[in-house]
């Protein structure tokens, strides 16, 4: 095709390589990430699509609609982080998946630690029509 099409471009999408450099048998090209990325998108908008219609529909049954909901969530974090972020799981991603794992630790406390605090504060508080009593 043309040479502009043919040059280096950036990592492997969803692929592992060795450290410090790629298979020598393999040319990276830009037509290459570039399908790569479109996969990604194309994958991204199914599962988007998906979910509205999960919702929409009277085909799931409306007590599992939640579990149906996150696993088209956690399938879309999956995409994601592969076509996207690059993740994968190759040696020189080590650093990338401790950063990952570190960000989803955070997120755990935070949320977590929120409803734990506002469960303990909505149990203790003294009941309104008591507190209303002490205003008067």
């Amino acid at each position: 095709m043309s040479d502009e099409l043919d040059y280096d471009a950036g990592s492997y999408v969803g692929e592992d390589r060795a450290v410090g450099g790629g298979d020598p048998g393999e040319q990276r090209t830009l037509r290459r990430e570039v399908r790569g990325y479109l996969l990604g998108l194309a994958l991204a908008i199914g599962l988007t699509i998906a979910s509205f219609w999960v919702v929409g529909t009277n085909e799931v049954y409306r007590p599992g609609l939640a579990v149906a909901i996150l696993v088209l969530a956690v399938a879309q974090m999956g995409i994601h982080l592969i076509f996207f972020l690059h993740i994968t799981t190759a040696a020189d991603n080590a650093n990338n998946i401790l950063a990952l794992a570190f960000g989803v630790l955070i997120v755990f406390l935070v949320v977590f630690g929120s409803l734990w605090v506002m469960s303990h504060m909505n149990h203790n508080m003294m009941p309104m029509d008591q507190l209303m009593q002490m205003q008067r």
